[in-house]
């Protein structure tokens, strides 16, 4: 595996990963703006809009019928949050070409095309985005948004990351909100378009067998030719603006439910890259794996909750702690969460937890070139860190992490936000 990074212009990057066991390459464009309350919801919309037509091929069906034509070829989009940015992602996944019949096609060139048109060219009437696409479009989003409380489990987990970061950028719910929804039309929204287009940070990756004159193609590409030079505005690891506080803030929420959700959002007061790379260790062992202590205490031997795990927050320096419990359950199941936080604290684990910890870990990090998506989510990670990181050295980092530098980490981890969803 090979990866190469090239400014193609100011404020556009080209990654390359040549990796030569895949049969498929991967095309990846990533739009990445501030996660702002005013565009949050026009960001939600844009994906769904652009992959309805373009210029060329006007409708989805026609898109559909030119992706059949190359081989079966692919193509996703949708919207995520990184930190205090918001991502607009687009995928188109084609066969490699020394696998096709005709040696003469080149499909890679083709699928870059077809994947910068829906981006790029969309279908437009009178110059504004297609009024019939916009309003079909708003009302699947309307459902999305309102089918938030759909899953309980999910929903109780956005809701303690929004009273967490309550007046701030990753507080916002990544689909947007439906009064912002019925303020947006087709004109406010190519204006918007437009705007995003010439001043986000843009990421293309290619992944796949490809060929050395690939970057050429790019470059020579006429819709690069025609995107302006930039300065992207977007916000790094170590430019947020954390939501600390010392005083735990409690919310309970009523809804019928037959669980009990229980979010609690710790804080991580750390800022060293080691210590960001240890609160891996330190999330694994106290509700990231089936051997954890969340685990091991909280389900298992007291049998007080249906699931009980954690998940790290590595860009927001964050951990959530997530519970399905019994009502009855609640002050118990939360005193033994408790516990546990105070047990890692006090260094009352072993080495041969820290060990099975790293070499979870370091197992997931040997796969991450085994999926061309992961390969590419973990180079577009590295965008947001100062320091760009290898997989190796990924690997290397997490080795030479000891029991001690878990326990300082232990010792930096407050609870933030108790959230429970009860009925």
């Amino acid at each position: 595996m090979e990866y190469t990074k090239k400014e193609i212009k100011k404020g556009i990057n080209l990654h390359t990963i040549k990796n030569e066991k895949f049969k498929t390459n991967l095309i990846a464009v990533f739009l990445t703006t501030e996660l702002t309350k005013e565009n949050v919801t026009k960001n939600a919309l844009l994906p769904a809009v652009l992959r309805r037509g373009t210029e060329q091929m006007q409708s989805q069906e026609e898109i559909s019928k030119t992706l059949e034509e190359m081989y079966g070829a692919t193509f996703d989009c949708g919207i995520d949050k990184k930190g205090d940015n918001q991502i607009l992602k687009f995928y188109l996944e084609s066969i490699n070409d020394e696998y096709l019949p005709n040696e003469n096609e080149n499909i890679l060139e083709k699928s870059i095309k077809v994947l910068f048109e829906i981006i790029f060219n969309p279908k437009l009437e009178k110059d504004h985005f297609k009024t019939e696409y916009i309003n079909q479009e708003k009302q699947n989003l309307k459902q999305i948004i309102n089918g938030k409380m759909d899953n309980k489990s999910r929903y109780a987990y956005e809701r303690c990351i929004e009273e967490m970061y309550k007046n701030q950028s990753y507080g916002l719910y990544k689909y947007g909100y439906v009064e912002d929804l019925e303020k947006i039309d087709e004109t406010k929204l190519y204006s918007y378009y437009q705007n995003l287009i010439n001043e986000c940070k843009i990421d293309i990756f290619i992944s796949g067998n490809i060929e050395k004159n690939i970057e050429k193609n790019i470059e020579e590409n006429k819709v690069i030719k025609n995107l302006k030079e930039r300065e992207p505005k977007f916000i790094k690891e170590s430019e947020k603006n954390k939501n600390e506080t010392e005083e735990i803030k409690t919310v309970e929420e009523k809804m019928e439910v037959v669980q009990g959700k229980l979010i609690i959002g710790l804080d991580l007061k750390i800022k060293d890259e080691k210590s960001k790379y240890t609160s891996l260790i330190y999330n694994s062992i106290l509700g990231g794996s089936a051997t954890s202590k969340l685990f091991q205490n909280v389900r298992e031997k007291n049998s007080l909750a249906y699931t009980a795990s954690s998940s790290l927050l590595k860009n927001k320096n964050n951990i959530f702690i997530n519970c399905g419990i019994e009502i009855k359950n609640y002050e118990k199941a939360l005193e033994i969460i408790k516990e546990q936080l105070e047990d890692l604290k006090q260094g009352k684990f072993t080495k041969e937890e820290v060990e099975n910890a790293k070499k979870g870990i370091i197992a997931a990090i040997k796969v991450i070139d085994d999926e061309q998506d992961t390969e590419i989510l973990y180079y577009f990670g590295q965008e947001f860190q100062e320091k760009k990181t290898s997989l190796k050295e990924y690997e290397e980092i997490i080795k030479n992490i000891t029991r001690q530098d878990v326990i300082d980490v232990a010792n930096k981890v407050n609870i933030n936000t108790i959230y429970f969803l009860r009925n």
